[in-house]
């Protein structure tokens, strides 16, 4: 029986962003998989409330938070309960001294083109943070003291090969879309229309949310949602931009049935976004059955495929243009069904599969 501890330490305990909900999900198949192929899971987690967003009866092991000052050292505590294979979702844990095999995860390359790190961390571990991506040779240090690294694209992927990341294989572990239909009110059903555009993600300068306040003064008699919670002044930035007439309702956050409920509802997905490292709300609408416009974008594209419509991300008018496309019933249907047929290729079932495929050749 090989040994598998999995880093279950970034599963957030308030809401999910994309590192917690990839490492909820990702677990929750692993150990539904895990019996079948001769791999026992013990789930690392450093707060017991994390517990709960594990399978039911998982095996656990308590250690300190992946932002602590010892978490360069973790390797060594880990040595104490001899796992065969270390995986973790990210690729910060510690590797010094370890004696099994490790695998880590780096999901893309936006921070070196974005610096600004999340503001829930401690204020050592942003500094820290801007400097490790300052040039390419702590990652590559970083990743190369592993045996496989992990992502979750084949775009991610490529722009690793590019500039050389690292020497280690690079396995793909792909990002998978939750089941928002599972959380719509019974029966389950979405209204189709291009009625309402909505946007799920933050509102950092890259985000461009911009261009899509700009591009309903082309949409007039439809509504942009802002679902994300935003500051009070970015929020008075992108007001000044609302287009007289236009309709722009800022949500201030919301609950995955919220959000379910707004995609069901004559809508479809929007993002002009200039840089991404995935995708995952796009993901999310295709598998519910609602179409996309999105920039035209390497990751978008792999993403989604035929399910989204694309534009040139600062371009207001193509952006209204290409949601007015979706007027047309025929042309709807088209985009949904293609969207349903690529996303279906996307499940954490076949990526539990891949890690525990990468698990048993290691071990």
């Amino acid at each position: 029986m090989t040994r598998l501890f999995f880093d279950a330490r970034y599963i957030r305990t308030d809401f999910h962003d994309g590192i917690s909900r990839y490492s909820a999900e990702l677990a929750a198949a692993v150990a539904a998989r895990a019996p079948e192929r001769g791999v026992e899971v013990t789930f690392l987690v450093f707060d017991d409330a994390q517990r709960r967003f594990l399978p039911e009866g998982a095996s656990t092991l308590t250690i300190g938070a992946p932002t602590a000052l010892g978490e360069p050292l973790r390797a060594r505590e880990l040595n104490r309960h001899h796992p065969d294979v270390v995986f973790s979702p990210m690729q910060t844990i510690g590797t010094i001294g370890r004696r099994y095999r490790q695998i880590l995860t780096l999901h893309d390359t936006i921070y070196y083109r974005h610096r600004t790190p999340p503001r829930d961390l401690p204020w050592f571990v942003r500094l820290g943070w801007r400097l490790f991506h300052l040039s390419y040779v702590p990652q590559r240090l970083t990743l190369n003291a592993a045996d496989v690294v992990a992502t979750v694209s084949e775009t991610s992927a490529h722009q690793f090969a590019e500039v050389r990341l690292t020497r280690r294989p690079v396995v793909v572990i792909p990002n998978a879309p939750q089941r928002l239909a599972d959380l719509l009110p019974a029966p389950a059903e979405v209204v189709p229309g291009a009625q309402n555009l909505v946007y799920m993600g933050s509102f950092m300068p890259y985000k461009n949310v911009e261009t899509l306040v700009r591009a309903m003064a082309g949409l007039p008699g439809r509504t942009l949602h802002l679902l994300s919670r935003i500051s009070p002044t970015r929020r008075a930035d992108l007001e000044a931009l609302v287009p007289a007439g236009a309709s722009v309702v800022f949500h201030g956050g919301v609950t995955d049935e919220e959000y379910a409920r707004l995609l069901a509802d004559r809508a479809v997905l929007v993002s002009a976004s200039l840089d991404e490292g995935y995708g995952l709300p796009l993901a999310e609408a295709l598998a519910l059955g609602v179409p996309a416009v999105v920039t035209d974008m390497p990751i978008f594209r792999e993403v989604a495929g035929d399910g989204a419509l694309y534009a040139p991300g600062a371009d207001a008018d193509a952006f209204a243009a290409a949601v007015r496309e979706l007027d047309d019933p025929q042309a709807h249907a088209r985009v949904v069904a293609a969207g349903a047929a690529h996303i279906a290729r996307f499940s954490w079932t076949r990526s539990a599969d891949i890690l525990l495929d990468t698990v048993t050749s290691l071990a």
